[in-house]
């Protein structure tokens, strides 16, 4: 299968945002919790579930905990947990629910093991073993938020059933990844389809259509995981060159996929494929919103419910936050404090965006609101339309 880079003369010229705020919005520090000695490297809403809108996760070390955030600004510590293997060190945590509802932490870092959390009893529901090297991301499916995906640096992405703790899937080999995956994300209406990137500079998408049968048969399997019908997915839909380095953050805006590098700039691209296994097809760079200062690696950016916002920090402390639907893209606010020295790792909007927590390389967590917060319509995208094909 061929690479794809952007091609000259499809669709419309990229627009870059500029870095003077034109619909500048306010925010202020409300809060900074110290959350350990060991960097903070993920920190993420909990969107599957309305309950619990305001409650969020972080990975510190070998600590997950999670927090409610309190109208007057403040940080209410609910739940803490700490591996048994004090040498584990957490890079990726992620919500999930079981199939009655309840709510699932899924964190997984160094030692490659993901460790399976639920809320509601407080003890571990599984401990999914399988990769050969740490995991960098774990994401749910939205649509079925007991299966999740997570991307290592064994090369690989695995399908998970979180459930019944089986493997389902694992994407790997001929035309895999060739160097750590450091980032996925589930498509947002399309069940069977994600998208992954990683070290070796390639955003790749895949699709699960043709084996969803094993999907169902996770649910009902009762022998042992290990007997469990395992396949291997060799062939991705689509291999996208559009950035030069590393690729340590992507996410789907629709049919659209945003995409960061460390070239201090996140991309808007359009995959376009003819056929669902075509080796034919092109991409298209719609967008770029600038973040200076953004030149080193593992640093992911977030977005609101609705996909309005998106939150990006740096390696100096600031955060940037764009209006993705505008075009050209509209800058909505800097954020800078003088005690924020440390590199954000990782941010986190709330449903609406009126909340931006962010964490740190040197263990804290920051908290911004909204001085004013107007009403922020969920306008439908205003990207370059395309015509029908």
């Amino acid at each position: 299968m061929a690479k794809l880079v952007p091609l000259e003369g499809l669709g419309h010229e990229v627009v870059v945002g500029s870095l003077t705020p034109s619909r500048e919005r306010e925010y202020k520090i409300t809060n900074m919790h110290t959350e350990g000695k060991h960097p903070v490297y993920a920190i993420v809403f909990n969107f599957l579930d309305v309950r619990y809108y305001d409650v969020f996760a972080t990975a510190c070390g070998p600590r997950i905990s999670t927090y409610r955030c309190l109208m007057d600004g403040k940080l209410a510590l609910l739940q803490g947990y700490i591996d048994d293997n004090s040498d584990e060190s957490f890079f990726t945590v992620s919500w999930a629910c079981d199939v009655d509802g309840k709510p699932l932490l899924v964190a997984a870092g160094s030692t490659g093991i993901i460790r399976v959390i639920n809320c509601t009893s407080e003890k571990i529901h599984k401990s999914l073993i399988g990769h050969g090297g740490s995991v960098n991301e774990i994401k749910s499916q939205p649509l079925k938020p007991s299966l999740i995906i997570s991307a290592s640096k064994d090369e690989s992405i695995r399908l998970w059933n979180v459930q019944t703790g089986i493997c389902i899937l694992i994407f790997a080999g001929v035309v895999g990844h060739r160097h750590e995956v450091l980032s996925v994300d589930f498509h947002s209406s399309d069940i069977y389809r994600f998208a992954s990137c990683g070290m070796d500079n390639t955003v790749k998408i895949w699709s699960i259509k043709e084996f969803w049968p094993y999907v169902e048969k996770s649910y009902s399997w009762t022998d042992a995981t290990s007997k469990f019908p395992t396949k291997f997915v060799q062939f991705p839909v689509l291999i996208a060159e559009v950035h030069s380095n590393y690729v340590d953050c992507t996410k789907w805006i629709g049919d659209f996929i945003l995409s960061k590098s460390v070239e201090n700039e996140i991309l808007m691209w359009e995959p376009i494929t003819k056929e669902e296994n075509s080796n034919e097809g092109h991409i298209d760079v719609l967008q770029k919103y600038p973040v200076p200062g953004c030149n080193i690696w593992f640093i992911k950016f977030s977005c609101d419910f609705h996909l309005n916002q998106l939150a990006i920090g740096n390696r100096e402390g600031k955060i940037y936050l764009w209006e993705i639907q505008a075009s050209p893209p509209v800058l909505i606010a800097r954020l800078s404090n003088p005690q924020v020295k440390s590199a954000i790792r990782q941010t986190a909007m709330s449903f609406d965006g009126s909340t931006i927590l962010a964490c740190t390389e040197d263990g804290n967590i920051w908290r911004w609101d909204e001085v004013d917060q107007p009403a922020i319509p969920n306008k439908l995208a205003i990207v370059p339309s395309k015509k029908q094909k």
